[in-house]
């Protein structure tokens, strides 16, 4: 949605609404878990991105701010059976301070073309999710995919009842990391319009990227947790 002033003109805090502040590298010590999701909950993010098994150290850290949980589901390469994705999704929504769930769509599927079953898979985990007020990111891993898939993508997603589309994982291997580009994002919106939310990730680490991306009109963007300072304008990049 095109906000109603330029994003040069927001403050560090309204900026910081944007972002899901992402703590997902899976050699992370329980530490490091902890001083970076609550660097996330100190810049005032819209919620602090974060594997399953960093929970409850994250509902810790996040209980009573405004910053909330985002947890990534099947991630990154979504290849689970669909049966399996929508038990993880009951697992994590069950605990009921999951504000968002992160699923990784079968990109595989996509590249061949399985429209129905890419549409089936997503609505099951997304009718999972709803049930618990959970609301759902459908993650396509577009520098896997072509223009055109993406956006047939975006349909399948919104036929499914998603609450966002989403570019990238950031650890995808074997193909350019272009990740959020305007272009890509723009291709997203000409589909989407109003009917689904987008948000971008992958490849978020200037501040000239993520204001040019608030200004075309993108819903949320995750950026790693040594980013948001500098796309916050708070530190150089």
């Amino acid at each position: 949605m095109k906000p109603d002033k330029k994003a040069i003109e927001m403050s560090a805090k309204e900026l910081a609404r944007y972002i899901d502040h992402s703590v997902l590298k899976p050699e992370f010590t329980e530490e490091e878990i902890r001083k970076f999701v609550k660097e996330g909950v100190d810049f005032g993010c819209a919620t602090v991105c974060v594997n399953p098994a960093s929970l409850d150290i994250t509902a810790e850290l996040t209980r009573g701010t405004e910053t909330r949980i985002c947890v990534v589901c099947d991630f990154p390469f979504g290849l689970s059976t669909t049966e399996s994705k929508v038990m993880q999704a009951e697992i994590l929504c069950k605990r009921g301070d999951i504000y968002e769930l992160d699923i990784v769509a079968n990109y595989g599927w996509i590249r061949s073309g399985k429209w129905d079953a890419v549409t089936a898979e997503l609505k099951a985990v997304t009718d999972a999710c709803h049930c618990h007020s959970t609301a759902v990111k459908v993650i396509f891993e577009t520098d896997a995919l072509t223009v055109d898939q993406v956006k047939k993508s975006c349909e399948c997603a919104i036929a499914a009842g998603c609450d966002f589309v989403k570019t990238s994982t950031g650890f995808l291997t074997g193909f350019e990391g272009n990740g959020a580009t305007p272009e890509i994002i723009r291709a997203m919106m000409d589909v989407c319009g109003d009917r689904i939310k987008i948000k971008g990730s992958g490849n978020i680490r200037t501040r000239e990227r993520f204001l040019q991306l608030i200004d075309m009109g993108i819903d949320r963007m995750g950026v790693g947790y040594k980013s948001t300072p500098v796309v916050l304008g708070l530190k150089e990049g």
